[in-house]
């Protein structure tokens, strides 16, 4: 006779066979590589910004950012070499951008024109290299909505009064007694 504890049937495996199996699967998996990327980034026109790394690797030698999506020599901003500590100017390279040592891209006083996608190329000690891919949105700063009027004392229904809004949006919506205007 069996024990009550023993499953009836000898030939399927049980629920905690499996939930021990998948643990077990899990912790012994080895991790995927992680991707190198740009951090995509928002900014206001005028602003500094900073183009973080992500999963930078730890053997880095060099650096090179490109404007665009791949590297193409004529969309080549700058170059960082570690261990010249020597930086390069390409065609891109406005005088607004730095490489840091960590191989950030610094652009000062960003403007419209450098919305996109960037490309950054990290050459290893082994010969190897990575290619990491991001965007930089620059958008144009709201101005605060200013509003003026031709007149301060309006009595009744006697004066009229213009209302004038100064502002940088592209909409202006008038409301009154929650109608529009």
């Amino acid at each position: 006779m069996e024990s009550p504890s023993t499953p009836a049937c000898r030939g399927l495996v049980s629920w905690q066979g499996i939930l021990l199996a998948v643990l077990l699967f899990t912790f012994w998996s080895r991790p995927i590589a992680a991707q190198l990327a740009i951090v995509s980034t928002n900014a206001a026109e005028g602003e500094d910004v900073i183009l973080r790394i992500r999963n930078n690797p730890p053997d880095a030698s060099g650096y090179i950012w490109y404007r665009g999506e791949g590297a193409k020599a004529s969309r080549y901003i700058a170059l960082f070499s570690l261990e010249a500590n020597d930086i390069g100017r390409g065609p891109e390279y406005t005088g607004r951008e730095t490489i840091n040592n960590e191989g950030c891209l610094l652009i000062k006083k960003v403007t419209l024109r450098d919305t996109g996608i960037y490309t950054i190329v990290v050459y290893l000690h082994n010969s190897k290299k990575e290619i990491g891919f991001g965007r930089l949105n620059v958008y144009q700063p709201t101005r605060v909505p200013t509003l003026l009027d031709s007149n301060t004392t309006v009595t009744g229904h006697e004066n009229a009064v213009v209302l004038t809004c100064y502002t940088t949006v592209i909409l202006t919506q008038w409301i009154l007694d929650n109608m529009s205007l």
